[in-house]
Parts: C-alpha cells; sequence; structure tokens
C-alpha cells in the first residue's frame, strides 16, 4: 500500500472522559449504519456530527436513493445491495418505518447516446446481471413505448428493466438507525464539530469544540468535510455540488405513481447530461428529475445552496423533450453534495499510520445503497480486526 500522512499525532495524558469501544464521526449513510452495526453487536459506541442527522448539507436527503442490484459501476457491488436490502427489511420490521420500495428500474441507452453516466455502464450493468444472476429484462425501443409510454423513447434506443430496482428514503433510513443505536445504548451527539484526532498507544482521542473523547477505534464516515480534518485527502477526493428538481405532472398522476412509473437512468441521445428519476411518491409532490456533473468541484462549506433559476431551466429543457407528460413547473429543488474518488469508488479502509482509525468516504454518487452492508463491515473492522474489501483501499490511489 502507498504510503499517506495520517492525520496528526500528539501524544498527551489520558484524560478523565468516558472511554468508548467505538467512536463513529460523522452520521449520514455510512456512519448511521455503522453506529447501528456496532450498537447491534453490544459495542459500547459514540456517534458525533457537526449537524443534526437527517440533515440537508451533506449527501443523505432528497427523499430518495436510488438502489439496483445490477450495478454498472462495479460487479463487486451486487452483493452490498442484496445484503442492504435484507437489512433494510428487518429495520422496517423492527420500526414499521418505510425504507425501501422496488417498485422496478429502467436503465435507457442507445447507440447514438450523447451523455455517459459511466462508460460501458449499460453493457456493465447487463453483465452484471448475468454474472449475478439478477432479474432483468432487455427491452427495445417499441417495447419500452408499449409498456413505459411515459417515455419518449427513440428508434434505436433500448432498455434494461429491473424488477428488484426501486428506492429506498435516505433521511428516514438514517433516522431508523440512529434511533435503533440509541435504544440499543448507542450515544448520539450532535451540532458538535470535530477539531482533531489522535492517536494513543492503546486507543484514540477525539477532540471536539465541545470536549476530548477516547475510544479504543474510531470510524470516520465523515463524506465532504473528510479533508478538512485530514488534508492528506485533499488530492484525492473532490466534492461535487449537485442539483435535484421536483417538476409537476401534467394530466393524471396516476401514470407516474409506483408500479406505474419505476425508477430509471437515461443516458440521453441529444445531450451530454443524462438524467435520473423518481416515481411520484405523494399527490401534487412532483417527479423528482436530476442529472450529476463531476467536472467543478467545491468546497463543501462554500457550496452554493440555493438552485438558480437558469439551473431549473436547464432541467426543465432536458425534461420536457424525454418526459412529456411532465409539466414545466418546477415545485421544488434542493442541492446534495457526491464526495467522489478519481475511480468513483469508495474508500474503507484503515488511516495509514494511525491503524484503530478506520476511514470510509467517498460515496462517489452510488454509495447509499450500498451502506447498510458497509456499515456491517465497518462494525466487523472496529470490533473484529477484519480487513475492509481490498479493492477499496487507499493503495489504489497512490
Amino acid at each position: 500500500m502507498a504510503s499517506h500522512p495520517s492525520c496528526a499525532v500528539r501524544r498527551r495524558a489520558p484524560p478523565p472522559e468516558v472511554t468508548y469501544d467505538v467512536i463513529v464521526l460523522g452520521l449520514g449513510a455510512y456512519g448511521s449504519a455503522a453506529l447501528y452495526q456496532l450498537a447491534k453487536r453490544g459495542a459500547r459506541v459514540l456517534g458525533i456530527d457537526r449537524f443534526a442527522p437527517p440533515h440537508e448539507m451533506g449527501s443523505t436527503h432528497g427523499e430518495t436513493r436510488i438502489t439496483r442490484l445490477a450495478n454498472g459501476e462495479n460487479a463487486l457491488f451486487t452483493g452490498f445491495v442484496r445484503r442492504s436490502h435484507e437489512i433494510w427489511r428487518e429495520i422496517e420490521a423492527e420500526t414499521g418505518e418505510s425504507l425501501l420500495t422496488q417498485c422496478g428500474g429502467l436503465v435507457i441507452s442507445g447507440a447514438s447516446k450523447a451523455s455517459v453516466h459511466v462508460e460501458g455502464f449499460f453493457e456493465n450493468t447487463i453483465a452484471n446481471a448475468r454474472a449475478n444472476g439478477v432479474a432483468h429484462e432487455l427491452l427495445s425501443a417499441s417495447d419500452i413505448r408499449a409498456r413505459f409510454p411515459q417515455f419518449a423513447v427513440r428508434d434505436g434506443e433500448r432498455g434494461y428493466f429491473e424488477p428488484e430496482m426501486g428506492f429506498v428514503r435516505p433521511e428516514a433510513c438514517v433516522r431508523a438507525q440512529l434511533g435503533l443505536a440509541r435504544g440499543l445504548g448507542g450515544e448520539v451527539r450532535t451540532g458538535e464539530r470535530v477539531t482533531a484526532i489522535r492517536s494513543r498507544a492503546d486507543g484514540v482521542e477525539i477532540v471536539t469544540d465541545r470536549g476530548t473523547y477516547r475510544a479504543g477505534k474510531a470510524v470516520m464516515t465523515l463524506g465532504a468535510w473528510l479533508p478538512e480534518l485530514c488534508p492528506q485527502f485533499a488530492p484525492l477526493l473532490k466534492v461535487y455540488r449537485q442539483v435535484l428538481t421536483w417538476f409537476a405532472v401534467d394530466g393524471d398522476e396516476a401514470a407516474f405513481r409506483p408500479g406505474h412509473l419505476p425508477i430509471f437512468i437515461w443516458e440521453l441521445p441529444d445531450s451530454h447530461d443524462g438524467i435520473y428519476g423518481f416515481p411520484v411518491l405523494s399527490p401534487g409532490g412532483g417527479l423528482k428529475v436530476a442529472t450529476e456533473q463531476f467536472i467543478d468541484d467545491v468546497a463543501p462549506d462554500a457550496a452554493i445552496r440555493e438552485v438558480s433559476a437558469d439551473e431549473i431551466d436547464a432541467m426543465r429543457r432536458l425534461v420536457a423533450p424525454h418526459l412529456p407528460g411532465v409539466g414545466a413547473l418546477c415545485l421544488k429543488a434542493v442541492t446534495c453534495l457526491y464526495t467522489a474518488t478519481p475511480d468513483r469508488q469508495f474508500v474503507i479502509d484503515r488511516l495509514p499510520g494511525a491503524e484503530r482509525v478506520i476511514v470510509a468516504s467517498a460515496c462517489s454518487g452510488h454509495g447509499f445503497k450500498h451502506s447498510p452492508a458497509i456499515g456491517e463491515i465497518l462494525a466487523g473492522m472496529a470490533l473484529d480486526d477484519t480487513d475492509g474489501p481490498a479493492p477499496f483501499r487507499l493503495g489504489r490511489l497512490g
């Protein structure tokens, strides 16, 4: 593994505070899942977040996130998603919350596509579905028109339909896992900013703007704010501001509700921006549709949170010719932050030079669907000293 300098390490006498088995820093997608899994295993755990999760400052919000078994990004992800679905169903049974809706999903692409979600995304999705035994159908343009007339596909476009695709509710997932962690004895401190991590021979110290805490291990799931605490990550992780929009439906909304409209990912034939979207979840709630950009990076605290009229107009121009039943009225628009590595894969590893500190970050725009399974992995790394998945270690980034 390539060497990376660790976060600043200073030796000092033990403080009088309570010692935890594990402290989790950042309680979004990965952090809330890790805290719950650690508490479930009986560990004495503390979770710390500078905001009050679920919140709208990072990446874990926006009402829905896509979940799909066959991933065009990496064939390894199918196992993560299957396990995550199992965990979400277990949490639903325990809490009564609705977290996972499998309404089916459609990926649309074609030889004339101008946008590229991920290089080879459509073909990779099919190959990974076949390799992992994921149920799916391949649809022609005429098949799509007959089954899903909401999409104005062109001749030559084709579809991959996966019945187990769907969406999860990120705010509800975070809230449920934090609630379960508290119920199992875990502590949660919000509105508290971490300022330093100090390695000790017998564990770690976490310094915040409110105090100092000790633990045997720490799990850093800070997302966009990881480079702020550990500057050595700045060359490895970039933060990209994304825009999410909800447009009103013209006419009969029923055709755009779950069961009639699948979630979709569309590599468009006439735009460098692809789109993805979700069914309408509540009467008058609008259809959520968005695109992705990995060109202009931002500092998380400097990101513009408001969505401009020009940005809404740009999304409207993408929606109108492809989803003719969706109107021009934008009901809501928000931003979120994607934290990405150069290869758009995750980071799950121990911090070089500070082996008691575990780092999990860079969801890279497609991480929420995997987060419960990754939470289990992080709990095992902290409590059993197991290794994280080899493809997601820091050494690959140089």
